[in-house]
């Protein structure tokens, strides 16, 4: 039986691209660094260093593009302008409120990301029975085995009662499930499955999970 709904933040509940987008506007705006640059920055800090906290890698990443274009006096004043307009203009994605009050009567309900998308900044503070930030407390970043058990340990569930929902292959589907968790991979785009943990269920939309998870307990 199904107890406990545990979710990836960015790009799952929470629309992220077009917070990050304006607050790299707003950084464009003051400084002149144009916002190609600041991109292409952050998603090569990203690549070479996911292991570090999102906020450092952020902030690393603005670092080198203010200092190609003279600006890097203005870091600390940049970063603080990025984080204010990335997190007024945070939101979850359309119908994810109605989706998570139709769970929250059956099932316990989490927010466990590897990333710095507080729950109370982007919409959804008082949603969920438990949240996880990975590299607080001692917990490591998904895929690691170790955030998934902390998300066991705050469902205070078994790993066959907690279904992971996540959109990223890795992290939310052979993660989840090399600790026994039954995932659910979120594909918007219908891409194929990309490697050979194959998810407990894929949908292209949210709003599907409440059947599928009526179904899998009515099922058992």
């Amino acid at each position: 039986m199904i107890t406990t709904v545990a979710f990836d933040a960015d790009y799952t509940l929470v629309d992220l691209l077009p917070a990050v987008l304006a607050g790299l506007d707003a950084v464009s705006a003051e400084t002149g660094v144009p916002v190609g640059v600041l991109r292409a920055d952050a998603s090569a800090h990203w690549a070479a260093t996911p292991h570090l906290p999102a906020r450092e890698i952020r902030i690393a990443a603005m670092r080198e593009s203010l200092a190609r274009y003279g600006h890097e006096a203005q870091l600390d004043e940049m970063v603080a302008l990025f984080f204010d307009v990335r997190y007024a203009n945070s939101r979850p994605y359309t119908g994810v409120v109605e989706m998570l009050a139709k769970l929250r009567s059956d099932f316990r309900l989490g927010y466990a990301t590897n990333a710095n998308s507080r729950s109370e900044l982007c919409g959804l503070g008082g949603q969920f029975t438990f949240e996880i930030y990975a590299l607080q407390n001692g917990v490591p970043k998904k895929p690691a085995a170790e955030f998934f058990h902390a998300v066991l340990a705050a469902a205070q569930a078994e790993p066959a009662e907690v279904v992971y929902v996540g959109d990223t292959y890795a992290h939310d589907v052979a993660g989840a499930a090399a600790v026994g968790l039954r995932t659910v991979w979120l594909n918007r785009g219908g891409d194929p499955v990309p490697g050979e943990v194959v998810p407990d269920a894929v949908v292209a939309s949210l709003d599907e999970l409440p059947a599928l998870l009526s179904r899998w307990n009515a099922a058992q």
